[in-house]
């Protein structure tokens, strides 16, 4: 029998989701110094115009539910996304969020980490 040092902790990524959100939902599921893994939740909710995310670590995104539309910066090409798509986000490649889905929850699971090395 294995005993466990912390508390187990348990959650459904899909419940609760609510059908409509004034911003984006962001709930960190796990955390340590290396990575932070997160249920995202939006409805309907986009990268405002003109701003660009320029994140400081490598992310690593899986869409559960719902749809998205990505775009990178230089990128002509929207990528859009549905579920079971994933998408690795390398550290500092400026994107944004076009659209999601204003009719059901999007629901993504984000790994943001730190590469093994890279001294962050």
């Amino acid at each position: 029998m294995t005993t466990l040092s912390q508390p187990c902790a348990q959650g459904n990524f899909f419940f609760p989701a609510p059908a409509s959100l004034p911003e984006e939902f962001i709930q960190v599921i796990l955390e340590s110094e290396s990575f932070r893994l997160e249920r995202i939740v939006s409805t309907g909710q986009a990268t405002p115009p003109g701003e660009w995310y320029d994140q400081e670590t490598p992310e690593w995104v899986l869409l559960l539910t719902g749809s998205a539309r990505l775009l990178f910066e230089n990128e002509p090409r929207v990528i859009i996304m549905k579920p079971g798509d994933y998408l690795h986000i390398p550290a500092h490649c400026r994107h944004r969020v076009e659209w999601t889905d204003p009719g059901q929850p999007t629901i993504w699971l984000a790994l943001h980490y730190r590469e093994s090395g890279s001294g962050e």
